[in-house]
C-alpha cells in the first residue's frame, strides 16, 4: 500500500554521511496531536500523541502536510505542522521543511473504506477551507503567529453545555489542536454565561476563544 522513495541520491548520500537528520527520523509533537488511520481529517483517529511525545518518522506524502509515523507501536498518519525535528540542534518544523530536514517521500493508496471516518466521501469533498497553523509550531515555521496561544482552563459548565448540545459539523482541511484557528467564514456557536463559544470541526467538538477564533480546547 506504501511505496517509499529516498529523496537523497547517491552522491548526495556520499557528501551528507554526517547529516544531522537520517532517512530514520524522529520527531516530537508540539501540542497533542491526532494518530489517524489515513493521511487527512477524514480519517478515524486511532490514538493521540501528547506534547513533546516522540515518533518515529517513516516519511510523508510529496506535498508534506502528513507524515507516516509510529508512537507507542502505533503506525498511523500525523499532520507535519505539528512535528518538529532537530536540524543542527534546532528544532525545525517538518512542514513545509521537507527537503531541509531530508525526510523520504511515501505515497499512500486508499483501497479499503475501512479507514475513512465517520464522515463521508461527499461531505469532505465540500470543505469549506482550512484550519489556521497556531501554537508553537506556527513560530517555529513563520506561518501565522506566536508561541503565545496555548490551551486556557475551560470551566467543565462548558464542556457538558458543548456536549449536550450537538451541531452540525463543518469540514475544513488541516489538523484539529489547541491553537489553531477557525476561519472567519465557520459559524461559531454560543455558550451561554461563557466567554468562549463551540464548533464542530471535523466532526470533532473544538471550544473556541471567540476574541481570536483560536481553539483553546478540543473535546475528545
Amino acid at each position: 500500500m506504501i511505496r517509499k522513495t529516498n529523496l537523497l541520491t547517491a552522491a548526495a548520500l556520499c557528501g551528507l554521511a554526517a547529516a544531522p537528520v537520517s532517512a530514520a527520523m524522529t520527531a516530537s509533537a508540539t501540542t497533542d496531536l491526532n494518530l489517524r488511520a489515513g493521511p487527512g481529517p477524514q480519517y478515524a483517529v486511532q490514538s493521540v500523541i501528547p506534547a513533546e511525545g516522540a515518533v518515529d518518522v517513516a516519511g510523508c506524502l510529496e506535498a508534506g502536510e502528513w507524515c507516516e509515523v509510529t508512537y507507542d507501536g502505533t503506525s498511523g498518519w500525523a499532520y507535519s505542522a505539528y512535528l518538529t525535528t532537530p536540524v543542527e540542534n534546532e528544532p525545525v518544523v517538518i512542514y513545509q521543511n521537507t527537503d531541509r530536514v531530508k525526510v523520504e517521500t511515501v505515497t499512500y493508496d486508499n483501497t479499503t473504506e475501512e479507514a475513512v471516518g465517520a464522515a463521508s466521501v461527499g461531505a469532505w469533498g465540500a470543505a469549506v477551507g482550512s484550519l489556521i497553523v497556531g501554537g508553537p509550531a506556527a513560530a517555529a515555521a513563520g506561518a501565522v503567529i506566536g508561541a503565545a496561544v496555548g490551551a486556557e482552563s475551560v470551566p467543565e459548565e462548558t464542556v457538558t453545555y458543548v456536549t449536550a448540545n450537538p451541531v452540525e459539523p463543518v469540514y475544513l482541511n488541516g489538523e484539529v489542536v489547541v491553537g489553531a484557528g477557525i476561519p472567519d467564514t465557520v459559524t461559531l456557536y454560543e455558550v451561554p454565561d461563557a466567554q468562549y463559544q463551540y464548533v464542530n470541526v471535523n466532526e470533532q467538538y473544538v471550544v473556541v476563544n471567540p476574541e481570536n477564533r483560536r481553539i483553546v480546547r478540543v473535546i475528545r
